[in-house]
């Protein structure tokens, strides 16, 4: 089984003005004469961390992270209530990213993206597909009204009736019927305790139930006030804006990308993103190498997912 990559510490770093007030973090590690790459992380509000680095063969790649608006190490942060979202929007994010490339110099470069950052990495590929010289997605999500209702509203709850109870526990029972607007309320509101019970609640749901296997020093992440706050308050503001995609975007524009080389690894018992979304991209993008994990959830860093995710890296490394 592969595993990751050393730790590595970044050559280079910076914030990138990306207009409307808003700057992000990025960074730069491996070798700068390496294949670019860029890390797109989920959430949307997860920010990225040092293991992110260590999904590429430092040696053979220049790997760019970044922050998306808002969370992470970017600025202004969404865990202080008076920070507008208006402006954070899946298509300004697609922006910010040309941006960055643009900012770095890079002409073409590998997208690797989980979870939501597999939805971002779709949207920038189909918005600029000369710019991609390959594509590993993990986790598939594209923010479709049943994705989403099957694990904010009905669906995964069956599964984990647990974990659902203190999940809806900040919503009062006859709010129930539409959780995400329930959400919105709470987690944009000028109550600290209000806020921070609400986005605590629901940033744990998500943490608790990523991975196949319980993985408690995992969920006490997701439990950091600051953290839940922003990772909860921009997730919520997509979702209620059905992350600015029109229905069924990204299956649907499939075919302006069906010429990049690409790996779609998903976990069967993801119930975060369930394997019927990447089922559905595999269908309209045969080309595509697929991998439906048969011992894994959702996480990146169980074993089978992450096998593949460096397997994947290791042979782009080689492409042009």
């Amino acid at each position: 089984m592969r595993g990751l990559y050393p730790p590595i510490e970044p050559y280079e770093s910076g914030m990138l003005d990306v207009g409307d007030g808003d700057r992000i973090y990025w960074e730069v590690c491996g070798n700068p004469d390496g294949k670019p790459a860029v890390m797109v992380h989920g959430g949307p509000g997860g920010g990225c961390g040092p293991d992110h680095r260590r999904q590429f063969d430092p040696a053979r790649y220049r790997i760019v992270l970044f922050d998306q608006r808002n969370c992470g190490r970017s600025t202004p942060h969404a865990s202080d209530p008076s920070v507008s979202l208006e402006n954070n929007t899946t298509w300004n994010l697609v922006a910010d990213m040309e941006l960055l490339r643009e900012h770095l110099g890079i002409d073409r470069w590998l997208l690797f993206g989980g979870s939501w950052g597999s939805a971002l990495s779709l949207a920038y590929a189909q918005k600029h597909p000369d710019r991609v010289t390959g594509m590993v997605l993990r986790g598939i999500f594209t923010l479709r009204p049943f994705e989403l209702t099957w694990f904010y509203e009905e669906g995964a709850s069956l599964l984990f009736p647990d974990l659902w109870e203190q999940y809806v526990a900040p919503i009062p029972e006859d709010e129930r019927e539409n959780m995400l607007a329930a959400y919105h309320e709470r987690l944009n509101s000028p109550d600290r305790e209000t806020r921070e019970r609400a986005a605590r609640a629901w940033a744990t749901w998500e943490g608790a139930t990523v991975s196949l296997l319980p993985d408690p020093e995992r969920v006490a992440g997701y439990d950091e006030p600051d953290y839940a706050v922003a990772f909860a308050r921009i997730e919520n503001h997509y979702f209620v804006n059905d992350g600015f995609f029109e229905y069924e975007q990204l299956i649907a524009d499939v075919g302006k990308i069906r010429h990049i080389p690409a790996v779609i690894v998903q976990g069967r018992y993801d119930v975060c993103t369930p394997p019927a979304t990447a089922w559905d991209l595999h269908r309209a993008w045969p080309e595509a190498e697929f991998h439906l994990v048969p011992d894994a959830g959702h996480a990146y860093t169980e074993p089978g997912i992450l096998h593949r995710l460096i397997e994947a890296t290791d042979r782009f490394a080689e492409l042009d």
